[in-house]
């Protein structure tokens, strides 16, 4: 049944689910309407946190680098719009899934204030979990000072932009680990805790190249999948089961809320990866990482060498990449189809997970982030 479910329709989300693919709501509609269900936007969560003097000091300070090419400032624009990856989207999945679940049968042992039907432990638990992913973002700002060209600006403010890369995201950390020590919950701080180490762990992987080309890694799609479960799903999944061990829901519906987020994520990575092989507006010579879905699973059908050979024929002089070419060679084989199919696939499991919560607009807005990530031009 779930196999088939997202190239298909089905039941109402009221009542049900259904599948989805070509129609649905925008991605900014699903949120906005998600918003509205947890009781008030997502984007003013962290905002506690943003408007500190200590972070507007650091605010100050990053407008030394306008001019310069450091990611850094693509990161801070990021914070003020960004409607196709919403930033706060991982918060806002923690808040839908804490109301999708309800309040536990079993009795608190201590009163929690609940705010449109979810506890105020939770809302924090949302909190902590955009301040860490936040602050991953900002340290994924660090640039290497030994590949840097003329054009991507002077040394010293590309220095100075690392420098506070690694201050404002350290900062937002510990906040984040503040915050999360006062839930005084021992098993929410493991989970979370150990979510940041996955995160770390997975960044090294991202940045470890032991290939001989270093713009491709030799792996297959279920190393993939593994390195990016560290990356992008364990910190969503590992929220969304701390979330029910905060209203001391019991070990089967904490392992639901942890699929949900986990295959949810999945999904979204993989809709980012084949956006430039999908988008009907996609630049014809936009790059791509070739360690993404399609490209791993266009070298696991090709083979390794064919591969290569492929990427050192795209290659002009100056080893200047022919993205164009590239992308009608992945296109021509079957890396994109297969990765369409394998976030479809995640999809399932992730609507799979939402069968064991009754009907509701929460549960409802959950399946609609699904589609949403799922669905394809």
């Amino acid at each position: 049944m779930w196999g088939a479910l997202l190239r298909r329709g089905g039941r109402g989300a009221a009542g049900g689910l259904r599948g989805l693919v070509s129609v649905g709501p925008p991605w900014s509609q699903v949120v906005s309407e998600a918003e509205k269900i947890v009781g008030y936007p997502t984007s003013f969560m962290s905002l506690r946190c943003l408007l500190s003097d200590e972070l507007s000091n650091i605010a100050m300070q990053v407008r030394k680098l306008v001019g310069t090419k450091h990611p850094l400032l693509d990161t801070a624009r990021g914070f003020v719009y960004d409607s196709r990856n919403n930033l706060q989207m991982r918060g806002l999945v923690v808040l839908l899934i804490s109301k999708a679940a309800g309040p536990s049968t079993a009795e608190l042992s201590f009163q929690h204030s609940m705010v449109s039907g979810i506890y105020s432990s939770q809302r924090s638990l949302a909190e902590i979990t955009e301040l860490i992913h936040t602050a991953f973002l900002v340290h994924r700002g660090i640039v290497n000072i030994g590949e840097l060209k003329s054009c991507d600006g002077p040394l010293k403010d590309m220095q100075f932009g690392n420098k506070m890369a690694v201050l404002s995201g350290d900062f937002l950390l510990a906040n984040a680990c503040t915050s999360l020590a006062q839930l005084q919950n021992t098993k929410v701080v493991e989970l979370i805790s150990s979510a940041i180490g996955d995160l770390v762990q997975g960044i090294y992987y991202e940045n470890s190249k032991s290939s001989e080309n270093s713009l491709t890694d030799d792996i297959g799609i279920s190393t993939w999948k593994e390195q990016v479960f560290l990356s992008h799903s364990a910190l969503l999944a590992k929220s969304c089961q701390a979330a029910m061990e905060l209203a001391k829901h019991s070990a089967e519906i904490q392992d639901v809320a942890f699929q949900y987020g986990k295959h949810m994520s999945m999904s979204h990575k993989l809709h980012s990866d084949l956006e430039p092989f999908v988008k009907e507006s996609s630049s014809d010579t936009m790059a791509f990482s070739l360690n993404s879905a399609p490209a791993v699973l266009h070298q696991e059908f090709l083979g390794r060498e064919a591969w290569i050979k492929q990427i050192r024929e795209a290659q002009g002089k100056g080893n200047i990449m022919d993205y164009k070419k590239l992308r009608e060679a992945i296109k021509a084989g079957k890396g994109v189809t297969s990765a369409i199919d394998l976030c479809r696939c995640h999809g399932n499991r992730a609507l799979a997970a939402l069968e064991h919560f009754p009907p509701s607009e929460a549960r409802a807005a959950l399946a609609n982030i699904v589609y949403a990530v799922t669905r394809f031009p």
